[in-house]
């Protein structure tokens, strides 16, 4: 048992300055073994149990040594049982001992990326900065506004500007009538307040009349 506790603490374990994983999987080892052990003790208790079952009639001597030789193997499997016991708490320990303090270098190292991204940032700098940013903001749009204000060049008329408009419009109306035939209504004649002479509109009707029923004859004569 000195080789199992020569694990933990002492000039062994100094020496040989193994890490943690190192340490328990030497120990799982050491477990494995001490397994290996437990299940053969009881095996061997097993048999002297059923040599003492089996001589208990015929040969009480070879019983009682059947018996004293369980005995001792119940003894050793004790032992043994707490030997496997007080590795695996001592693998847990060291387990958790390890991940304790991989946890906390790793949050040293997230603290220090932390101080090492920041550097001399502090809220009273971020706030001068964001107010600095506002000021050049507004500073900025009254340059835009005060130059969009300066008119370059020479000034124009808007008046004239709407008059030349409506003439280019009339203009582009007086085209398309021509084009269709068409005559503005402000170079019509006037109308006539009095009755038309001649033909009454009753005559007019009746001419057109003959006229559309003479031109449908010619087409269908053709």
């Amino acid at each position: 048992m000195s080789g199992i506790w020569g694990w933990f603490g002492g000039g062994a374990a100094q020496k040989r300055k193994d890490t943690p994983k190192n340490v328990i999987l030497d120990l799982r080892t050491q477990l494995e073994m001490l397994q290996k052990r437990e299940a053969h003790l009881t095996r061997q208790i097993e048999e002297q149990e059923q040599i003492a079952r089996k001589n208990v009639s015929t040969n009480k001597t070879a019983a009682k040594a059947a018996l004293r030789r369980k005995k001792i193997h119940e003894h050793n499997l004790e032992q043994t049982l707490n030997h496997v016991s007080t590795i695996e708490q001592q693998v847990n320990a060291i387990e958790s001992a390890n991940i304790n303090q991989e946890t906390f270098l790793a949050m040293k190292r997230a603290g220090e990326a932390m101080k090492h991204i920041h550097g001399k940032l502090t809220p009273a700098k971020v706030d001068e900065t964001m107010e600095n940013l506002a000021e050049y903001n507004r500073f900025n749009e009254e340059i835009a506004e005060a130059m969009g204000s300066v008119s370059i060049g020479a000034q124009v008329d808007e008046t004239e500007l709407e008059d030349e408009l409506e003439e280019l419009q009339q203009q582009e109306i007086e085209d398309k009538m021509l084009n269709t035939g068409a005559v503005a209504v402000d170079r019509l004649p006037a109308v006539a307040s009095g009755e038309i002479k001649g033909k009454t509109p009753t005559a007019v009707t009746e001419d057109d009349e003959e006229a559309e029923l003479k031109r449908l004859q010619a087409e269908m004569a053709m």
